[in-house]
């Protein structure tokens, strides 16, 4: 018999991570709920979840009024988000769920803002002694580069705040370079992406320097005062759209201590995934998103669970350390599964 208070948990911007919200369902044990919101009740989540509930979009004023309305509704003991957008706004608002006494597993807004900003991620990286590659957020001063021999083709041109493989190119001449530089500023203009961008509309398209080596993913785990306690190495084996859809857990010590040095340098909250290459030996950092990535679905098949040490974690229980530790060599992949889903929205459109 489950003797523990139950616990409701709220995870935001939910969308298609069906497998998360499974995953909590179960550590919970029963013991309290998984509810999950979404701007569109066209969300495979609202299919599994106990509860399900539409929201204003996250820039409207309402966003967060919504929420905590919610969170004391419903009794929500936790809240935690599975998309970057979403990420800044609940971090600049902890203290206010802390008032309703929801924990909110995001994050601070310095660290976000380190993650979510491509520049911040580069200059974080160069500061303390990460490889990472040569970045640009200005046209000439690229060409600039280039014409002295310290950047050099192919390169990489993508959103400074960016998801998955939007505006995303590779250039391998001067010509791309340009074409390619104005197709990415105009397909942050026409996204979501164009939000975040407002914060620096002339500079928001990254000429970078490609790194080419094996491709491997980190779930670099703190716990939630900022402590890191597990570094999870996975080496990609196929990707699609930006994201690895099929990866092997792997035993690489020197990844894994350069995830926790990372870890205990940017002392984030929960998951931090991590995008690396390995070019002639060096471990260069592509990207740190602050959130439960599209690659947790690979450590978690391979014995890890941390949904149910956050759990742990907010019951103030000790967690237990088997579950924070992955068996080698599992390969594993994302299935792709047709459902049906029961959407208003969609007979609106």
């Amino acid at each position: 018999m489950n003797n523990h208070k139950p616990l409701n948990i709220l995870i935001t911007s939910a969308g298609r991570r069906t497998y998360l919200v499974e995953y909590f369902k179960e550590a919970l044990e029963g013991c309290g709920t998984v509810h999950v919101s979404n701007s569109t009740d066209l969300s495979p989540t609202f299919r599994v979840a106990d509860h399900a509930v539409v929201t204003p979009l996250i820039y409207d004023p309402d966003y967060i009024p919504f929420l905590l309305d919610y969170c004391k509704k419903h009794d929500i003991d936790a809240l935690l988000s599975v998309f970057d957008v979403d990420l800044p706004v609940l971090a600049e608002h902890k203290d206010a769920f802390a008032k309703e006494n929801v924990q909110v597993i995001v994050s601070d807004p310095s660290v976000i803002d380190i993650c979510n900003d491509k520049v911040r991620t580069f200059q974080f990286l160069l500061e303390h002694d990460f490889y990472t590659p040569m970045t640009h957020t200005d046209l000439d001063e690229a060409k600039n580069a280039i014409a002295k021999g310290e950047l050099k083709f192919p390169l990489i041109i993508k959103p400074r705040w960016g998801m998955g493989s939007i505006g995303v190119y590779e250039a391998e001449n001067e010509d791309e370079l340009d074409v390619f530089y104005k197709r990415t500023r105009r397909d942050i203009a026409s996204t979501y992406l164009r939000y975040e961008s407002e914060a620096a509309p002339e500079h928001n398209t990254l000429i970078q320097e490609k790194i080419e080596g094996g491709q491997y993913c980190l779930d670099v785990i703190n716990d939630l005062n900022g402590h890191c306690v597990s570094v999870i190495v996975k080496k990609k084996t196929a990707m699609r759209v930006g994201e690895a859809y099929a990866a092997m857990t792997v035993d690489h010590p020197l990844l894994k201590e350069e995830g926790e040095r990372l870890g205990r340098t940017l002392a984030h909250i929960g998951n931090l995934d991590v995008d690396i290459i390995l070019q002639d030996g060096n471990p260069y950092f592509l990207e740190m998103n602050a959130r439960f990535g599209g690659a947790y679905p690979f450590s978690h098949l391979a014995g890890v669970n941390l949904p149910k040490v956050i759990v742990q974690w907010l019951r103030k229980e000790p967690h237990d350390p088997s579950l924070l530790v992955a068996k080698p060599n599992v390969v594993s992949f994302h299935d792709i599964l047709p459902v049906v889903i029961e959407s208003e929205d969609a007979k609106k459109a």
